[in-house]
């Protein structure tokens, strides 16, 4: 393509075949996050290389360089409780404010210090407050029964709490904005949950429900995730500084 400088190129892998989105000639956010953890000065060689000097003159070569020690993470900065009626929920258009790095031996820890430089601030215990919309309540079975074997308690909106019955985890029933009270909002207001799980169901629109609950949870301090795969994440820093914990009485004793 005869692009001097730095290239962006945008893939998807999807069922195993890898697929270019789009390819673009400059830099992207990616760029400072690489240059950090390789030590590599990525945009002032790429300016020296368009002013006309050569990669091998700047002490470099072609090919891919030696992985860096440890796991790196990129996460991004969000500043929704500064914008009030927006929308938490995330698609294709640009909602982030900033991102920081997290870095740590393992992806849990990493992913860890990463959300917290974010600002979630993740308990090892407490409640999740579930809310699932149809298409994924299957899917969320699984993180309920995680969250609930690291003595997370359970609370969910009527449909969710009864797909989780139906899966034999324990879950208490929530009521709806408008079907009794205390509802879900009064739930998160009085701070009974830690997490807040929401998945979209008719949209973003500011009536909603669900736009009303992301919201609330937002302006209350409490992390809302909209997405499972975020959930799935929270989960693995949640099951590496977690324990596991048994009743005595469960236990066989020899006296």
């Amino acid at each position: 393509m005869r692009i001097v400088g730095l290239l962006n190129i945008q893939f998807v892998l999807y069922e195993g075949e890898v697929y270019v989105l789009e390819v673009n000639p400059r830099s992207s956010r990616t760029v400072p996050f690489l240059s950090k953890i390789t030590n590599v000065p990525m945009a002032n060689i790429a300016t020296k290389v368009i002013l006309g000097e050569t990669l091998q003159a700047l002490g470099y070569n072609t090919g891919l360089k030696e992985e860096s020690d440890g796991v790196y993470v990129k996460a991004p900065v969000f500043s929704f409780a500064k914008l009030r009626n927006v929308d938490i929920s995330l698609g294709p258009e640009m909602k982030s404010t900033g991102e920081v790095i997290g870095k740590d031996e393992t992806f849990a820890k990493a992913l860890y210090k990463g959300l917290v430089a974010s600002g979630i601030h993740i308990r090892p215990y407490g409640a999740v407050l579930l809310t699932i919309a149809d298409k994924d309540k299957e899917e969320a079975i699984d993180i309920a029964r995680r969250f609930y074997n690291i003595g997370y308690q359970l609370l969910a909106t009527n449909g969710t709490a009864q797909t989780l019955r139906k899966a034999n985890i324990p879950v208490t029933v929530v009521n709806k904005i408008h079907t009794g009270s205390p509802n879900i909002l009064d739930v998160i207001r009085q701070g009974e949950a830690q997490v807040v799980i929401n998945t979209l169901t008719k949209g973003k629109e500011t009536e909603s429900d669900g736009f009303r609950i992301r919201r609330e949870a937002v302006e209350n301090g409490i992390p809302c995730l909209t997405s499972l795969d975020t959930a799935k994440a929270m989960l693995l820093v949640l099951e590496a500084m977690t324990f596991s914990t048994t009743a005595m009485t469960e236990k066989k004793v020899n006296v």
